[in-house]
């Protein structure tokens, strides 16, 4: 039986999981400092308000938006602000899925998408799946990781729909710059790109960082059609309530709403739950972003007072986000050091190169863990750096 050329040749788990798994079935108690699901972190969300939100009458009711109820676009609106229309939203049931439906929307098979790296290890196969290419544009580090707008202009080929950005940076944890917000702008304009933004960790600025751009609404009237997307995964951190939204500001993208909306009407995914429950929920939010927060700062204070002992290892530093990378000398394979870690100190961490990150020296960890287990694990991992 054929199988689409899209899929990749090989399912096979990588080595870090198979290591894993054949660890714990061995029993042992493995030390998981790569936690990005809030659920599992411990968190102690307020189980009584997501069960009133989940309990609402309108769940028995269907009226199908391809936009998504108004009264939830209104509520979306009203989180974000600035000078939102409600008409400028629609709503997906996730942000994979809002990528998929753009990526619809703005190419061709065969045609291409500008994805910026480091990052997220997501956009390729999203693209992949709808018969796009993604292309990689390395960024550089200067003092903190830079875009590099000369690479991403050559990058550009007569196939080039979309760039995408994330800001802040997964796993980088920077923002964009203005001067950044600018160069991407006038390129797009120029080359007649569209700008996909993911903010879905925009709530959560830790560290200070220069001529931060907070987020891409704040730019009122950008030079290029601007899709910015986010949803209640990382906002109220629910990704189990699936609801994300795209955003669309600037005329050409307000434009392309009614062709988008074709495309949602086809799948009508989002569900009556989802969408009843969304207005409270995003009230409920501030109080579970301030314990995120204070999550993540304790962490990033915790790491700093156990790199004070091994000034051979340094972190970068988290203008927003929920990971950290952790520097350390390239004396093996990033993959290597983590399996070696993993064997040695029942500790799982990220290797650099899952997030594509240049050469080797870089391991990745989550902020979101439960800061006793954090603690922990940095006290086994570091002495084996």
């Amino acid at each position: 039986m054929h199988i689409s050329s899209r899929l990749p040749g090989s399912l096979e788990p990588n080595t870090l999981t198979l290591e894993l798994c054949r660890l714990r079935g061995c029993g042992v108690e493995i030390l998981d400092l790569t936690v990005s699901n809030p659920i599992a972190a411990g968190l102690g969300y307020p189980d009584e308000a997501l069960q009133r939100a989940l309990q609402s009458a309108e769940v028995g009711r269907y009226s199908p938006d391809p936009r998504g109820l108004r009264r939830v676009r209104e509520a979306v609106v009203q989180w974000h602000g600035h000078g939102l229309d409600p008409d400028h939203v629609l709503l997906t049931a996730s942000t994979s899925e809002a990528y998929a439906w753009l990526f619809k929307l703005l190419g061709d098979p065969g045609d291409e998408v500008l994805v910026p790296s480091p990052s997220y290890p997501l956009f390729e196969w999203l693209a992949r799946l709808e018969g796009l290419r993604a292309i990689q544009v390395p960024a550089y580090f200067h003092e903190r990781w830079n875009l590099d707008l000369g690479a991403l202009e050559a990058a550009c080929g007569e196939r080039t729909r979309v760039i995408i950005a994330v800001n802040p940076n997964n796993p980088t944890g920077q923002f964009l710059s203005k001067s950044e917000w600018g160069g991407l702008t006038q390129l797009c304009q120029r080359k007649g790109l569209a700008l996909l933004v993911d903010e879905v960790f925009a709530d959560y600025s830790l560290e200070p960082g220069e001529e931060r751009m907070a987020t891409a609404l704040d730019d009122p009237e950008p030079r290029c059609p601007v899709f910015v997307l986010s949803g209640l995964s990382k906002i109220a951190a629910l990704p189990q309530v699936k609801l994300g939204w795209i955003l669309a500001r600037g005329i050409s993208a307000q434009a392309l709403l009614e062709p988008l909306a074709f495309i949602a009407d086809q799948y009508l995914s989002v569900s009556a739950g989802a969408q009843a429950a969304a207005p409270a929920l995003l009230q409920g939010a501030p109080e579970v972003q301030s314990r995120i927060r204070q999550r993540l700062r304790q962490n990033l204070s915790i790491l700093d007072q156990a790199l004070a002992a091994h000034p051979h290892l340094s972190r970068g530093s988290v203008e927003g986000g929920w990971t950290v990378l952790l520097r350390r000398p390239a004396v093996d394979s990033d993959e290597a050091c983590a399996l070696r870690i993993l064997r040695a100190a029942g500790v799982l961490v990220h290797p650099g190169h899952f997030f594509d990150l240049p050469g080797d020296g870089y391991l990745v960890l989550s902020l979101l863990t439960a800061s006793a287990r954090f603690r922990e694990g940095l006290a086994r991992l570091l002495p084996y750096l």
